[in-house]
C-alpha cells in the first residue's frame, strides 16, 4: 500500500506473486481480506463486523462532539463561532460520506485524495457511517474489485488461450 495516499500499489487482478493456476490474484479488502472472492472464510462475520463496528465509533464519535460543543457553549465564545463549527462538521461529514460512498464503486485520483485529507478527517463520522451502510450489502469496495478481477480473469483466459502450440511451426499463408 502507497504511504502517500493509502491507496493500493497493485490494482486488483494483478499478477504479482504466485496465484492459483497462474491466473490474475484477487486485491485484499480491509478487514477482509479476499474471503469476499467466495465469500468464504467467515466473510458474513466480518461484514456483521464491519457494520457493528463503524456504527458504535460514529455514535461514540458523535458524543465525543457533543462534548467538545458543550465546551464551546460553557466558553461562551458567541452563537457566530458555535454556528461555524456545527456547520464545518456537518459539511465535511456529508463531503466525507460522499467521497466514501463513491470510493466504493470507483478509483479515487490519489493526489485529490491527499489534498481531500484534512476535510476528511473532519468529516470521518460521514465515512464511517458510509462504511455502515455499505456493510449492509457488501463488504466495503467490495463491487469494484470484484469487476476489475473479473475482467483481469478475462484478460488472462484470452491471453493464454490464444498461445497453443509453436507459433514457429504456424504455416504461412500466401
Amino acid at each position: 500500500m502507497s504511504d502517500e495516499t493509502g491507496t493500493p500499489d497493485t490494482p486488483a487482478g494483478s499478477m504479482d506473486g504466485p496465484a492459483r493456476g497462474g491466473g490474475p490474484r484477487p486485491e485484499p479488502l480491509r478487514f477482509f481480506g479476499t474471503s469476499w472472492v467466495n465469500h468464504d472464510d467467515g466473510y458474513a462475520a466480518r461484514r456483521a463486523g464491519v457494520a457493528v463496528g463503524s456504527l458504535a465509533l460514529a455514535a461514540v464519535s458523535c458524543l465525543v462532539l457533543r462534548l467538545a460543543y458543550q465546551g464551546i457553549r460553557i466558553a461562551e465564545s458567541g452563537s457566530f463561532v458555535t454556528v461555524l463549527v456545527i456547520a464545518m462538521f456537518a459539511i465535511c461529514s456529508a463531503l466525507a460520506f460522499r467521497n466514501t460512498w463513491e470510493g466504493f464503486s470507483r478509483r479515487h485520483d490519489p493526489q485529490r485524495q491527499a489534498s481531500l485529507r484534512g476535510l476528511l478527517a473532519i468529516g470521518f463520522v460521514g465515512s464511517l457511517l458510509a462504511y455502515f451502510f455499505r456493510s449492509l450489502t457488501e463488504a466495503p469496495g467490495e463491487k469494484l474489485h470484484r469487476e476489475e478481477y473479473e475482467k483481469s480473469r478475462e484478460e488472462h483466459a484470452r491471453r493464454s488461450s490464444r498461445r497453443t502450440g509453436n507459433p514457429s511451426k504456424k504455416k504461412r499463408r500466401r
